[in-house]
């Protein structure tokens, strides 16, 4: 039996072991997925400890993504690009990384949630590991305009600069955001709702009548975003359920180039999981 796991920080309630078990029960092959709690700097010990044990490929999510970009010999394309790694293979002793973030988005909301993205003005709210990860499938996708804002705007500035298309991606300030005009596409890859019933305070006039709004959160931590959404009268509003089963499908295909069918794991766990969408 092949062994994978999650590496993060609290991750007893993630739902990506259920996904990975029924990706795993479709392709017929017998792989353990658990998950694995590791404090900030202590990642690359528990990687080697894993490894070790026959781990043979892993997921990343908070705080650590920017330390498994660390961690790797080799790196993807995308992985390169974001400066940030969510997906671990092991090759003859040593971590690939790949980053599948921004190829789950994408397929979530072109497919599952129709959503057109090219000619879009996007704002992204964070920079991240996670923003990191999304940002540069934005710009392939079609976004046409990418602004990027982040309370420290110097991660901001090194997120854009990374991106290497000034023309399309570039920063404003946060204090800044109720002069910047609308958007199409209002993305939050913040953790602000982690701090329980914390308000995100963002201003109605990035608002038109065509924005969608999507959280790369998903649960109690997506609800202060959505709840701004459905308060600016938003017709489209996504949370990151989809994208977590998109972007596992991504790191399964990675790990054993099978590429299962999201479809019935997403509604098996939306069956349990509030339905963000007003329409």
């Amino acid at each position: 039996m092949s062994r994978y796991a999650l590496f993060g920080r609290s991750v007893a309630k993630s739902p990506s072991p259920q996904i990975h078990a029924a990706f795993a029960r479709q392709a017929g092959i017998a792989m353990e997925y658990v998950g694995l709690d590791v404090e900030p700097g202590a990642l690359p010990a528990a990687l080697d400890a894993f490894a070790a044990r026959g781990g043979r490929g892993a997921n990343v999510t908070v705080p650590h993504k920017q330390a498994a970009f660390a961690a790797c010999t080799r790196l993807s394309a995308r992985a390169r690009t974001a400066g940030a790694v969510n997906t671990l293979r092991l090759e003859e002793g040593q971590w690939y990384g790949d980053n599948t973030d921004g190829a789950g988005l994408v397929r979530d909301l072109t497919g599952r949630h129709s959503l057109d993205l090219r000619g879009r003005r996007a704002l992204l709210l964070g920079a991240g590991g996670a923003a990191r990860g999304v940002a540069p499938a934005l710009l392939e996708a079609g976004v046409r305009e990418l602004v990027i804002v982040n309370r420290s705007p110097e991660r901001a500035d090194a997120l854009a600069d990374a991106l290497g298309e000034p023309g399309r991606a570039h920063t404003r300030y946060w204090e800044d955001l109720a002069g910047i005009g609308d958007f199409e596409l209002v993305i939050n890859a913040t953790s602000a709702g982690r701090d329980a019933g914390a308000p995100l305070s963002l201003p109605f006039a990035l608002c038109n009548d065509m924005t969608g709004a999507v959280d790369l959160n998903y649960g109690e931590v997506a609800i202060p975003f959505l709840a701004w959404a459905r308060a600016a009268g938003l017709r489209t509003i996504v949370d990151g359920l989809g994208m977590l089963v998109e972007q596992a499908a991504e790191s399964f295909e990675i790990w054993h180039g099978v590429r299962p069918d999201t479809d019935p794991v997403y509604a098996l766990l939306r069956e349990g999981a509030p339905e963000p969408a007003t329409a």
